[in-house]
């Protein structure tokens, strides 16, 4: 290949930062599973007897999410559609519980379990489930199907597409007319691409601002993100009783198949977006009328849920499932509104609630019946109103936010908490009380020690020279280890091991502790990062962190995001020496930007004209920067065809490129054992 000159390079660099690490809003879901094998190590006697206590406080007799998720199935899922998730879950038994997994968790794992194929929700209304971590769902129209959200990845919405379209009674024949995207996170329209493949005249849908917050939610922060998530989600655990046993939401994500090789997240931008103008907007999709009800702010930036009057069915998206949601995501995202997040299903439950026959979403089982629809929007209300109020009440009385989510848990209502499906699967009260508490308070608690404390690493070496050293530690901390006072021994010990990571003991301790805060964790966030934690203290960090956001989904980010995400990029110790000015001139979109480095930081605004003293003046289409995305032009086409120029000080972007620096993706999140210094790697294999 012919070597570009060096000005050339530069734009290169410019334009492929565009391809960068990250979960693209994909709704705290996107991993891919490890081929580990875990054995881990036994539940000890206090963890048994933790998990024996708390089975006792649930409501065991309360049978209906397993009926439901047989209720309308028409022909269960055949091994070619199963196999598009990667992990299998034969291990979960149905009639024990294991001693390393949480009960209720484990109970969750059951329910989902048992939801495989393709089920009539009513009448013209039909849901595959199983093949993904959420469901497909095709309603009936006038001259076809209309499938609302399509599944995390391209592989997994054809295959699901094509079992409908084979087993469904009547209509198998009929096409594909509308696509409905109820909001903004992956596993609900990452397998757009299929369907417009196999319908190339399928029209879009979604919400206000779709397109937007699908591209920018998790673009600034993209490469934390995604490690936190590789944490959050197990992404290198594997399905064992010792790793991942349930996703929450749904079983696991269709991150693989035989036939179809590694999942592909895509992306197709609607044609048409709904509540622009208001809260409630009325419209018919291919003959079927249709209110959507804007509930942007809650589960997702920008997001919809959808009554059909003629079928009396309420569509949730993920408003609502079989458990509670997070308010915030462990792996990084804005905290979102709970007190939002409850009024906007009381507007449903207002406006449509004496006419609701039958409820269902992208997951879990849909509720039949007005009554229990309503007994179940209401707990679903409440619990989310309650996380806000009573948040807000402790915090008013003075608790702080390390103390917070355990007051909160002391005042659970006994109605919330014996209903299954107000537990936290996926966010825990403990931290959802942390995010109310952060929204409106922030993370300092006013006590004067905690407003300037060291930087981790210096406080971890005071820490351990002021109990004594080392070894002092390990020794109290193995008695309290032995008592079931794990909280304190993960704590202490995380210091001991930032002061000393040669200490193999420390190591061994403080990876047996996360193991057992692991077994002991409902949530499926928790159990995963504690479980990832105790892998990476003692092996290190293993291949299997989340997929990058495909260029399908980044091709849709604006110009603007992409200067602010390299903004984000510069390193202010070299850029501070480094000033100049640009304009970015984009023809297609009538846009241009002035770009300056200044002080050390990199600035973009939208003007009306070129800066005429401008250092130098870049040109570039958003179609070529979109088409480079898709691997289906290159720079130097472009720059031979003089689609791309550039003029002025050639230095410019050169200096941009100096000061530019690459994320590390997998930086460290616990001290991890260096070269020879693994301990129990025996666990994994």
């Amino acid at each position: 290949m012919k070597t570009l000159p060096t000005a050339s390079k530069s734009v290169l660099t410019l334009i492929l930062a565009m391809s960068f690490p990250t979960v693209a809003a994909n709704h705290d879901h996107d991993h891919v599973s490890g081929d580990l094998t875990i054995n881990g190590k036994p539940a000890t006697e206090q963890t048994i007897q933790v998990n024996k206590a708390l089975s006792k406080q649930l409501n065991w007799e309360d049978r209906d999410a397993f009926e439901r998720n047989k209720k309308g199935l028409i022909v269960p899922l055949d091994e070619a559609s199963a196999n598009i998730m990667r992990n299998s879950y034969d291990f979960i038994d149905q009639d024990n519980i294991a001693d390393s997994v949480n009960p209720s968790l484990y109970r969750q794992a059951q329910v989902n379990n048992t939801a495989a194929g393709l089920y009539q929700v009513s009448d013209d209304i039909y849901q595959v489930r199983g093949t993904d971590l959420s469901n497909i769902t095709f309603i009936k129209g006038k001259t076809g199907w209309i499938v609302y959200d399509v599944l995390l990845t391209k592989q997994a919405a054809e295959i699901s597409t094509k079992f409908f379209l084979e087993n469904v009674p009547k209509g198998g024949d009929l096409p594909i007319v509308a696509m409905i995207y109820s909001h903004s996170h992956a596993d609900h329209f990452g397998g757009a691409r299929a369907i417009a493949e196999m319908f190339p005249n399928v029209k879009v849908y979604g919400p206000h601002n779709m397109t937007k917050e699908t591209v920018d939610e998790n673009v600034l922060a993209g490469n934390a993100m995604s490690r936190r998530a590789a944490y959050q989600y197990g992404a290198t655990l594997g399905a064992h009783e010792h790793g991942i046993v349930d996703a929450g939401l749904g079983k696991s994500m269709s991150t693989y198949s035989p036939e179809y090789g590694a999942g592909e997240i895509t992306y197709v931008k609607p044609d048409y977006t709904f509540n622009s103008d208001g809260k409630f907007e009325t419209y018919a999709v291919d003959g079927v009328e249709m209110i959507f009800i804007d509930t942007a702010g809650t589960e997702a930036p920008a997001g919809m849920a959808t009554f059909i009057p003629s079928m009396n069915a309420l569509w949730t998206g993920e408003m609502m499932y079989h458990g509670m949601h997070n308010i915030y995501t462990l792996r990084g995202a804005k905290v979102r509104d709970s007190l939002k997040w409850s009024k906007d299903i009381n507007e449903m439950i207002n406006a449509w609630g004496t006419d609701i026959d039958v409820l269902f979403g992208s997951h879990s089982s849909p509720i039949w019946g007005n009554d229990e629809v309503l007994d179940f929007m209401k707990l679903q209300r409440d619990n989310y109103g309650f996380v806000h109020n009573q948040t807000l009440r402790l915090a008013n009385n003075g608790v702080v936010i390390q103390d917070i989510g355990d007051a909160l848990i002391e005042t659970i209502p006994t109605s919330i908490q014996q209903a299954w499906h107000t537990n936290g699967y996926h966010g825990s009260y403990s931290h959802n009380a942390k995010a109310v508490y952060n929204m409106y308070l922030g993370y300092f608690d006013m006590n004067p020690a905690n407003l300037n404390p060291l930087p981790t690493q210096q406080e971890a070496n005071k820490f351990v020279d002021y109990m004594g050293g080392s070894d002092v530690i390990v020794k109290k901390a193995q008695a309290d280890f032995n008592k079931g006072e794990y909280r304190f021994v993960a704590t202490v010990l995380d210091k001991v091991v930032k002061a000393d990571p040669e200490n193999k003991d420390a190591r061994k301790l403080l990876a047996d502790t996360y193991e057992q805060l692991g077994y002991q964790s409902e949530t499926m966030g928790w159990r995963n990062t504690y479980l990832t934690g105790a892998q990476e203290l003692r092996i290190g960090t293993q291949p299997g962190n989340p997929k990058t956001a495909s260029a399908d989904v980044l091709s849709e980010m604006s110009i603007e995001n992409l200067l602010d995400f390299m903004a984000v990029k510069v390193d202010s110790t070299i850029a501070q020496h480094t000033p100049f000015t640009m304009n970015v001139i984009v023809p297609d979109q009538n846009e241009v930007f002035f770009v300056e480095m200044s002080n050390g930081n990199l600035n973009n605004g939208l003007v009306k004209h070129p800066v005429e003293n401008a250092d130098a003046t870049l040109t570039i289409n958003k179609s070529d920067v979109t088409q480079m995305l898709l691997g289906k032009v290159d720079l130097p086409q472009l720059m031979a065809d003089k689609t791309v120029s550039l003029k002025g000080d050639k230095t410019v972007l050169a200096k941009l490129k100096a000061a530019s620096i690459e994320f590390n993706p997998t930086f460290e999140i616990v001290p991890r054992p260096a070269k020879g210094q693994e301990v129990d790697a025996n666990l994994y294999h």
